[in-house]
């Protein structure tokens, strides 16, 4: 899979979708806020790392893929399954980078500066996301076509 950005995909999704995704989002956060009140900031901390949208979103794209393919005539529907396993494999991927960025910021700030820190949380997200998204690219044998 070749990543890329296709803006055109903003104008496929109803108004209701964003909606949902950000509900569930904000509800991811605001349990997060709960959690850090009660348990702690560490503890609470943990739970940001979840990609807040990725409920409604991997749900979406099974929808989105089952339509595209029910329009083409064709009556699988385990395809929009693999896309949101794939788009799940992304997000665990992606958290992994944002409790690295968290961790980052929890050591450094209390003894550095906080653009110092922020620069450095953000090149260590960039980093093992990246570095993550290629082993997993170079062990599964995932093409990039």
């Amino acid at each position: 899979m070749k990543v890329s950005v296709d803006f055109s995909a903003l104008r496929k999704t109803k108004w209701h979708e964003y909606a949902i995704r950000f509900l569930l989002g904000g509800s991811v956060t605001a349990v997060a806020g709960l959690l850090a009140k009660y348990y702690g900031p560490v503890f609470g901390g943990l739970f940001l790392a979840f990609p807040a949208i990725f409920p409604a979103s991997a749900t979406l794209v099974d929808k989105h893929e089952r339509e595209k393919k029910q329009r083409a005539g064709i009556k699988q529907t385990t395809r929009g399954r693999q896309v949101a396993g794939v788009d799940a494999a992304g997000a665990a991927l992606g958290s992994l980078g944002l409790a690295t960025f968290a961790y980052v910021m929890w050591k450094l700030l209390p003894v550095r500066n906080i653009a110092g820190v922020f620069i450095v949380a953000v090149g260590a997200w960039f980093c093992v996301s990246v570095t993550l998204w290629w082993l997993r690219k170079k062990r599964w044998g995932h093409s990039s076509k």
